[in-house]
């Protein structure tokens, strides 16, 4: 039971942290578009209150009221994934990133991990060699 209970706590806060750069991307990108709190809380249909504690990365905050915010703001999931990605990598998630062509990020990510498949996949017919390994080609 206590290995289960400090798991809870870890995922706990991931899920905290998580929220905490959502909402600060949400908040840039809302001032990037020239969009006042008011204006995005009627487009998503929540109060400016409860956007300030989104934004503040409130961890009360639905998971889902993140995703409209930033649906709202021409935005998709990866606000959420790509920071979640480079977090568990112990890594520091680039804000600007998202700001300027979220579409662009999602876009570019795509094409890297169909890049990725389509080498793995080519690698399986190339000829191996003796040792049983695909031979190089130039």
């Amino acid at each position: 039971m206590p290995l289960r209970s400090s798991i809870h706590v870890a995922e706990s806060e991931r899920l905290g942290q998580i929220k905490l750069i959502s909402g600060k991307i949400i908040e840039e990108r809302r001032k990037h578009v020239r969009m006042t709190q008011g204006q995005l809380a009627a487009k998503v249909g929540i109060g400016v209150r409860w956007l300030r504690e989104i934004e503040s990365g409130n961890p009360k905050s639905t998971i889902e009221n993140h995703f409209r915010c930033a649906f709202a703001l021409g935005m998709g999931s990866s606000h959420l994934v790509l920071p979640v990605i480079f977090m568990e990598k112990g890594m520091k998630f680039p804000l600007e990133l998202l700001l300027d062509d979220p579409a662009g990020v999602e876009r570019r990510c795509i094409e890297c991990i169909g890049d990725y498949y389509m080498e793995v996949v080519a690698r399986q017919f190339k000829p191996a060699n003796e040792s049983g390994h695909p031979t190089a080609t130039s």
